[in-house]
């Protein structure tokens, strides 16, 4: 059998053999994952390792693959936003309102200004939330735990403001085609002026925490360190490219949801590393909420929450109760009975790892011929074993964890 052919792990023990016999070095092969708290997920890497120094990686995907993409082509358009809610679960509000203005491109419907706001809105706070766990559990794995502790009570403030949106919190299903499923209760806003009151004083006291302390310097800068030619070369995008020193952000190149009404800068870094990535995200929330609240002092007034979408958009379940017209409305969208355009379009949007994108085509029946999600986990991983080679197997840690590597997006 061809060595290619062979897995990693059998690969490995016969180069350890092959060493051994040339100069008694003393090789061994590690199994890195895939269930192992340090690795945030069910992925593996096959590590040849030199006492505790990384020779070569080898990583192996798959291990939650769900098929999204085939399940997709035999769903109607509707009942596919949970599946996007179960790829970065960590910001699933973003794949949603992403999945929805594909389809609205597609159908060519124009949102209302005010509904677009609060997709902003709620697109920033997914963002706070998918950074603050990021970068709270890196310091976690560099043995900082109080820093997670004391932020992580802010992401349960989030998750309540959207169960106060959409009556969920971690997989949101959150939206409609046009807009909003329902108008923001006085609640949400309330709880969200609560947010935006405590969480920076919280913020800044866990940058304080870390973006000084000696422990945490030695163990992120200069480590995983990776060029912006590299990172382009590789096809990163988001917080880990801009860290790299590239200012490409999706919602300033090609600007969606009235993002080009707002004012905020783009965080880039110089080096690539670890502590690059980290300081980017830190950033980057600051960035959100500062969106956040332009958004909040330029919302439109009235209460347009939704386009007027008859054909696509689904009537209220006390209408569907009572009246004839919404009953028919409600029955051909849901059985997806509605035509959609024969139609090749992608739409892109700036998820919490960079672009995150939507590839469909229609042939004009109730379900797509080909969805494919452009998912930054599975583009950015590829860079892995390059990355770690030649580091430390304590370094390979936190690498991992400074490039928020999601299962749930990896393996779709």
């Amino acid at each position: 059998m061809s060595e290619l052919l062979l897995p990693p792990e059998h690969r490995y023990a016969k180069i350890v053999k092959d060493k051994l016999n040339e100069d008694g070095s003393e090789l061994s092969v590690l199994n890195l994952g895939p269930t192992h708290p340090a690795t945030h997920g069910i992925f593996q890497n096959i590590l040849l390792m030199d006492g505790e120094r990384i020779l070569e990686a080898e990583p192996t995907i798959g291990y939650i693959h769900r098929a999204f993409e085939k399940i997709a082509e035999n769903r109607p358009f509707y009942q596919i936003t949970p599946l996007t809610d179960r790829m970065n679960y960590c910001s699933s509000p973003i794949n949603n309102m992403g999945w929805w203005m594909t389809l609205e491109k597609l159908l060519n419907i124009e949102v209302p200004k005010r509904a677009q706001y609060l997709r902003v809105i709620v697109m920033e706070l997914a963002r706070i939330t998918d950074h603050l766990i990021c970068n709270s559990i890196l310091g976690v794995d560099t043995g900082a735990y109080t820093g997670f502790l004391y932020v992580f009570q802010f992401r349960e403030k989030v998750y309540e403001i959207y169960e106060e949106i959409c009556g969920a919190r971690l997989t949101t299903n959150m939206g409609r085609i046009g807009g909003f499923e329902r108008d923001w209760s006085p609640e949400a806003f309330r709880k969200l002026d609560v947010f935006l009151r405590d969480f920076p004083v919280a913020w800044q006291e866990f940058e304080n925490l870390f973006e000084r302390n000696r422990i945490f310097l030695d163990r992120t800068v200069d480590v995983g360190a990776i060029s912006a030619e590299q990172a382009m070369a590789y096809g990163f995008t988001g917080p880990n490219l801009r860290a790299a020193g590239v200012d490409y952000d999706v919602r300033v190149a090609h600007p969606y949801s009235s993002y080009e009404d707002f004012d905020f800068i783009v965080p880039v870094g110089k080096s690539g590393d670890t502590y690059d990535r980290f300081c980017v995200r830190n950033a980057e929330v600051r960035e959100s909420l500062s969106i956040i609240r332009q958004a909040l002092d330029k919302m439109p007034a009235g209460n347009e929450y939704h386009a007027e979408v008859p054909d696509y958009y689904l009537p209220p379940k006390e209408d569907v109760y009572t009246s004839m017209e919404s009953l028919i409305y409600h029955f051909k969208i849901v059985m997806g009975e509605v035509p959609v355009p024969v139609a090749e379009i992608y739409h892109a949007v700036e998820g919490g790892n960079g672009e995150l994108g939507f590839y469909l085509v229609t042939d004009g029946s109730r379900t797509p011929y080909r969805l494919h999600f452009r998912r930054p986990c599975f583009i950015y991983y590829q860079a892995y074993p390059e990355m770690i080679k030649g580091s430390l197997l304590s370094d390979a840690i936190v690498i991992l964890s400074s490039l928020n590597v999601i299962a749930g997006e990896l393996d779709a």
